[in-house]
Parts: C-alpha cells; sequence; structure tokens
C-alpha cells in the first residue's frame, strides 16, 4: 500500500493494529453485504473484550457468530439478533453485555459519528425504557429523545462490490444497507470488496463511499451463505 493506492495484499495487512477492547463497527444486514472475510481474520486473531456495533450478530457458526462462539465480543450493540441462538445464551448467562437499538436510531446514531454530530432527537423510543436516563424535549406537538452518536470505531469493516485503488467504493443494491454509513464512521476503515478496478475507471456519480474515508482496501473470497433457505413443498 503507497501513496494514493489502498489496496492490501493480505489480511494481516488488512486489519494490522487491531487489539483486544477495541470497538468495532461491521457492516451488513443479516449475511446480506458482511464483510466475510475480515471478520474470519479477527476470528483468527483471537483479538478479546471487542464492543461491536453492527445491526445483528449473524448466524450461529457464521459472520459475527463465529466472534461469539470464541467469546470475544464483550458487549453487543445491534437491532436485531433473532437468528442466533448462541446470543441469546451468552446474553441471558450474563456472559455478554447486550444494548439493543431500534435500527433506524442505530442507523442514525452511526450516520451521525460519520457526520461529526454529536447528538440528535428522534421521537421514537419516547416513553419507553430505551428513553430511560435519557434528556427529552418537545417539539410542536410531540416528545423526542436526545441520542449521542457513537465514539468513532477503532476499525469499520465493510463489504462492496467494487473498489478503485483509492478506496472509492461501490455496493450492490440491498448489499448497501449499514455498509456506508459504518464505512464514514471508523478510525480505519477496511473494505472487502469484490472487485478492485484502476483509479479513474469508476464513474464518479456512482460512488457511494468517496476513497477518503476508506483506509484499506482488500481483494475478498465470499461464501454469499442464504440465511435462511425457504423452499416449496413438492
Amino acid at each position: 500500500m503507497a501513496g494514493l493506492n489502498k489496496v492490501v495484499s493480505n489480511y494481516e495487512e488488512a486489519l494490522a493494529g487491531i487489539s483486544d477492547n477495541m470497538l468495532l463497527m461491521v457492516g451488513g444486514f443479516g449475511l446480506c453485504g458482511i464483510p466475510e472475510g475480515l471478520i474470519q481474520k479477527v476470528c483468527d486473531t483471537g483479538v478479546k473484550g471487542l464492543t461491536c456495533i453492527s445491526n445483528n450478530a449473524g448466524v450461529d457458526g457464521f459472520g459475527l457468530g463465529k466472534l461469539l462462539e470464541k467469546r470475544q465480543i464483550k458487549t453487543m450493540i445491534g437491532s436485531y439478533v433473532g437468528e442466533n441462538k448462541l446470543f441469546e445464551e451468552l446474553f441471558l448467562s450474563g456472559e455478554m453485555e447486550v444494548i439493543l437499538t431500534p435500527q433506524g436510531t442505530l442507523a442514525e446514531k452511526i450516520r451521525a459519528t460519520g457526520a461529526g454530530i454529536p447528538a440528535f432527537y428522534t421521537a421514537t423510543g419516547y416513553g419507553t425504557k430505551i428513553a430511560e436516563g435519557k434528556e427529552t424535549k418537545k417539539f410542536g406537538d410531540r416528545f423526542y429523545v436526545l441520542e449521542e452518536a457513537y465514539p468513532k470505531a477503532d476499525f469499520s469493516l465493510v463489504k462492496a462490490h467494487i473498489a478503485d485503488t483509492q478506496g472509492n467504493l461501490i455496493f450492490n443494491k440491498t448489499a448497501n444497507n449499514f455498509n456506508q454509513v459504518i464505512a464514514t464512521a471508523g478510525k480505519i476503515t477496511v473494505a472487502e470488496v469484490e472487485k478492485i478496478v484502476p483509479a479513474g475507471e469508476l464513474d464518479p456519480d456512482q460512488i457511494h463511499v468517496p476513497g477518503i474515508y476508506v483506509n484499506r482496501v482488500i481483494q475478498g473470497k465470499f461464501e454469499k451463505r442464504i440465511e435462511k433457505r425457504t423452499v416449496r413443498s413438492n
């Protein structure tokens, strides 16, 4: 990796500097658009005590579920956890702290982090446990809850369809999901991609995340596992 060329040749280089007790943001929705190889490498490093911000925690044995198996996540901040039995066990046993956040609020807190916005008001959660201990304010005839942005992640791990060598990213349809906002919210953002092209080859109007947000790009290989297979009976 030299100059404006942000392409790295291996996962060791992609995750250089990762250590225990860091804050990670990880893109994806279910198993759609998850950085599979980067997650596996985090698992292989054995780092522990992680605080992880992601919409969900993968499934048992895949995605962030691999980190749960090795008890690498200390605190999980997410929105949906219904596809992971181990997640439930770790939460109920007290082995892992869980902070559930409404999905839209989660996305906006991440977006605010990347945009440098310290906090914002949202009507979501007013009058519920979500609002406990938080400032509320009335605008017009409706009450709102003050939600703070997250700290910058030590590492943001995202998956993209195409990147150029300068780190400009394009996502494929719904695989955009949380990846776009998470890419902007990291001290170090690593993009695992399906295809890398030379700088200047991407149409600027089609770029979802400018390369200024991206520190490292690695060519990935993806299993693209189906989260829940449903078929008709004969």
